[in-house]
């Protein structure tokens, strides 16, 4: 037990320390050092950054009898949680203000949500992944109802449904693969298929758990929670949710894809029609929005339809695709929310027509944010334009059967330049009245966010070969 924690659980178990630190301060610190919330997450968040370089990758190691595993893969990704989790503690500093005797409770949920990422990417059997699962959705649940407000609490209210009916639908395809393989092990199942043909009830069985995992990326037909939950939460809980969740399941279902579930073609078809619908369907509804928290909402839901269409074609270049994507998106989708907490300063009611002068008042903070943007875009010198770059080949490699595929995902990140653009514009349209507000400018780590993910945003874009490797070899090993 003691070798499996050290070779293995050494992040997981000190961010479950530093969540019973921030529990027992909680009960025994003055409210008068909320403050010291935010220090503590971070420090165990650092502390647990350089110990995922001291756990065993190579070879892979399986711990407590299967259920968990560790290697390359397992390591990049919970790297990525804790850096994202990292830059969103820096953004909470104004819903923590909110409710200043509920910061410590706010962190230990905060880093019990990254727990149970970390948990659910060390995933190796269906009932950890299950557990890591339900505890990530409980803890978000806790975090979009945290400002205590009716908005909010309906907000919960709606996400612990949907995903209490997304795990039951997980349940169900579990029961039907352990029916058929007597295993909950992703090794064991697949290696019992690779001696024994696929049944139908395997098929059924595979779509299902698919099925379930699909509500956190807010995939169609389960993302009708998103729009609703985004616009009735705070930011840096809406960065959140637009990261964390995603890079977990995201990760999951790319092992899934390639051990326990790859014998069925069915998924990976089921798969590619419901990621092309999710683009589609953001991204037209985002079009018509003018909230920026629902624009958001749709980026994520659109940008997690890209990544899991090049997934379910399941290969070694698909696989560094979705990861360098994912890379790419993280740090653009940080900075625009880091931008729009600054904003959110001047009192931004979140409508986009109220960024007019922006670019004019504040030159420097409006081109950090464009960069962001036109990352996200696909624009040429950031990330995201090597990222969409790197997409369309994946597809165009796939064979012409997919080309359709390829046309359709064009069309649908070109719908998305629409609405990216749209705020950019905003940004540079002159106004004269009186009543546009100016950004109350100071020193913040929301500021210091937006400016590093500008910055990572251009040097990826222009030197994205060794991040490109990287995510070669670590695909190559999964």
């Amino acid at each position: 037990m003691i070798n499996d924690i050290i070779n293995i659980l050494l992040p997981e178990l000190i961010i479950g320390l530093f969540f019973i630190i921030q529990l027992l301060f909680a009960c025994f610190r003055d409210i008068k050092h909320y403050r010291s919330a935010k220090w503590i997450s971070l420090a165990g968040i650092i502390l647990a950054i350089y110990l995922c370089s001291e756990v065993q990758t190579e070879p892979q190691y399986f711990a407590f009898n299967g259920s968990l595993m560790s290697d390359g893969y397992t390591c990049l990704f919970k790297f990525l949680i804790l850096i994202s989790g990292f830059f969103i503690v820096l953004l909470t500093k104004k819903v923590v203000d909110k409710r200043r005797d509920k910061a410590f409770r706010f962190h230990s949920i905060l880093l019990a949500a990254i727990l149970a990422a970390l948990s659910l990417i060390s995933s190796n059997d269906f009932l950890t992944l299950f557990l890591s699962f339900e505890t990530l959705s409980i803890s978000t649940m806790f975090l979009i109802t945290f400002p205590n407000e009716y908005k909010n609490n309906q907000a919960g209210l709606k996400y612990i449904i949907v995903s209490s009916i997304a795990a039951a639908i997980y349940l169900f395809g579990v029961s039907y693969m352990y029916g058929i393989t007597q295993s909950i092990n992703f090794s064991t199942i697949y290696e019992y298929f690779s001696y024994n043909n696929p049944s139908v009830l395997y098929t059924l069985s595979s779509v299902f758990i698919i099925l379930g995992l699909l509500f956190k990326p807010a995939v169609f037909p389960f993302a009708n929670w998103v729009i609703d939950i985004y616009k009735n939460t705070d930011l840096s809980i809406n960065a959140y949710l637009s990261i964390i969740p995603n890079i977990a399941l995201i990760g999951i279902i790319l092992r899934l894809l390639a051990f326990p579930l790859s014998f069925s073609f069915e998924v990976c078809l089921i798969i590619i029609i419901l990621s092309l619908v999710t683009a589609f369907w953001a991204n037209l509804y985002a079009i018509r929005e003018n909230n920026i928290k629902s624009i958001m909402a749709c980026s994520a839901s659109a940008n997690c339809g890209y990544m899991l269409c090049i997934a379910s074609l399941v290969s070694v270049y698909n696989f560094s695709t979705v990861i360098f994507y994912l890379i790419t998106y993280i740090f653009m989708t940080l900075g625009v929310f880091a931008g729009i907490i600054v904003i959110e300063n001047s009192e931004f009611s979140y409508n986009i027509q109220e960024l007019k002068n922006y670019a004019y008042m504040h030159p420097c903070f409006a081109t950090q944010m464009c960069i962001c943007l036109f990352g996200l875009i696909g624009f040429p010198i950031t990330s995201g334009f090597i990222a969409k770059i790197y997409l369309f080949s994946a597809l165009a490699h796939a064979g012409i059967v997919f080309l359709p595929c390829l046309a359709l995902l064009i069309i649908a990140i070109g719908i998305s330049c629409f609405y990216y653009l749209k705020i950019i514009k905003q940004m540079f349209i002159k106004d004269n009245d009186d009543s546009v507000k100016i950004i109350k400018f100071k020193v913040s780590t929301a500021i210091s966010t937006l400016y590093l993910c500008s910055i990572i945003t251009v040097l990826i874009g222009l030197f994205p070969s060794k991040i490109i490797e990287l995510c070669q070899f670590i695909a190559y090993n999964i």
